[in-house]
């Protein structure tokens, strides 16, 4: 008669058990000590600088934010199936030139620009799967190549000037009107975070609720495996670096609407704060492992950082260096995690 009890014990353990393990593992720790390392940033700029919790402040930091957010989010999807894609920055300024071609320079529709980045986007990272996949280039070789042919592309396209959306009505709204602060008008929130957001939701529950989130684990946890299971790897791989660039397509967009203007120039530099959040979320660049919300927690440490920093009116260069310091330890404490996993 004990059995059952026994039984119910036993079931009970082994449920606090395995509570345990997913809240004291290695990755949950990672989010916690990320989340209280930018709750400790925002308190010390708030007291190094009163003018740092003002509105636009906050306001700035929410909008830059959006778009190295939404490159983050492209990057997780790569890196969790141990790749590495050092082409999203300058795939971001291409996919805003060709929407700027597509509405400045042959007036169409402002959908068709919308469709147009988002496409180009996915093409562009259709190809880099291509050559990882397919031609077995190594995935850093295969972006780093795809980096310097879209940005001189970008180049070659604009006529190396900036291309202005001026004569596109509204365009400006995608990233920087406020549906909140219509009905909220203390709190004017720009549109481009709720697409943040809301593109954060959607990805998390690609990853943990589709086919295509469970190979994207798998490719990163073992590949081999997966390959000598009958899965079509490659097309697999093709589709999750298709995915990443059509997102990168969505931060061009916010980022010309932001500037009201594509910069053939700009993009360069903006992959390792991509990367750089992507890690210091929890990610493991071993691949494997990673979520979205870890993701967005370190957009937002490298934002408020960066933004921080100058608000104190720390030099540009020694900007530069604190933002390598945080990379080097980010992927040092990605070591340290895979040690104790």
């Amino acid at each position: 008669m004990t059995l059952p009890s026994d039984t119910s014990a036993l079931g009970r353990e082994g449920r606090y058990a395995g509570l345990r393990a997913r809240v004291f593992s290695p990755t949950a720790l990672q989010k916690l000590l990320a989340f209280a390392s930018l709750l400790l940033m925002l308190i010390f700029f708030s007291f190094a600088s009163p003018s740092f919790m003002q509105m636009d402040n906050m306001l700035g930091i929410l909008q830059a934010t959006a778009v190295n957010g939404v490159l983050a989010i492209a990057c997780t999807f790569v890196i969790i199936t141990g790749g590495i894609d050092l082409s999203v920055g300058t795939l971001m300024t291409f996919t805003a030139v060709i929407c700027g071609v597509f509405l400045s320079s042959w007036h169409l529709p402002m959908w068709t620009g919308v469709v147009a980045a988002i496409g180009t986007g996915a093409i562009c990272g259709t190809v880099s799967g291509t050559l990882t996949a397919k031609m077995k280039i190594p995935p850093f070789i295969a972006t780093l190549g795809m980096m310097m042919l879209l940005k001189g592309l970008s180049l070659v396209v604009s006529a190396d000037k900036p291309i202005y959306f001026t004569d596109t009505e509204n365009f400006y709204r995608i990233s920087q009107d406020s549906l909140i602060g219509y009905i909220v008008p203390s709190l004017p929130i720009p549109n481009a975070v709720l697409i943040l957001f809301f593109l954060a939701v959607v990805s998390s529950i690609t990853l943990n609720r589709t086919a295509l989130g469970r190979y994207t684990f798998a490719l990163g946890s073992n590949e081999e495996a997966v390959r000598l299971s009958g899965v079509n790897v490659d097309r697999w791989k093709i589709a999750i670096y298709g995915l990443s660039g059509a997102i990168c397509g969505i931060a061009g967009l916010l980022i010309a609407s932001r500037l009201n203007s594509a910069q053939p120039a700009l993009g360069q530099g903006y992959e390792l704060e991509a990367i750089a959040a992507v890690v210091i979320g929890g990610t493991s660049l071993s691949g494997g492992s990673g979520t979205m919300l870890g993701t967005i927690i370190g957009a937002f440490i490298m934002s408020v950082l960066t933004n921080g920093l100058r608000i104190m009116s720390v030099a540009q260069e020694w900007q530069i260096v604190v933002t390598g310091l945080i990379i080097i330890l980010a992927v040092y404490a990605d070591i340290l995690r895979r040690r104790k996993s």
